[in-house]
């Protein structure tokens, strides 16, 4: 079973590594390593390898079925991301909005765009019990 030192590892396409990092370290996040073909980013604590590899790219993604993202326990973290992507000038894909407004799995969300079109989500919900 996954513990707390246990990282989650998910692998996009990238059409430009250097796009990819100005993009992801603007958002907050560290680059671990670097390789001719890829970059290995920390993600919020877990782990996202951006993979050159432009064929790969979405030249017009949709929200469903593919993003990936963050779903914060604090609102001050999730309020934190979006005050982040907004000084950066980082590209939305959808302004923050609340689904499932007035039941119980109600949450804030937000999804960005990176340079190479893959979608990134962030949630806050209120009720920590419908985080899954």
């Amino acid at each position: 079973m996954r513990t707390p030192r246990d990282v989650f590892h998910l692998a996009i396409p990238t059409h430009d590594l250097d796009a990819a990092s100005a993009f992801y370290t603007a958002l907050g996040c560290r680059v671990a390593r670097r390789y001719a073909d890829r970059i290995t980013m920390d993600f919020f604590g877990d782990q996202v390898v951006c993979h050159l590899d432009p064929e790969g790219c979405d030249p017009d993604p949709k929200m469903y079925p593919r993003h990936f993202g963050v779903t914060f326990r604090a609102e001050a973290d999730y309020a934190a991301v979006l005050a982040r992507a907004r000084e950066r000038g980082l590209a939305f894909f959808k302004q923050p909005f609340t689904r499932f407004r007035g039941r119980r799995e109600a949450h804030s969300s937000f999804l960005l765009r990176d340079p190479s079109n893959n979608l990134l989500e962030f949630k806050h919900y209120p009720d920590p019990e419908m985080m899954y």
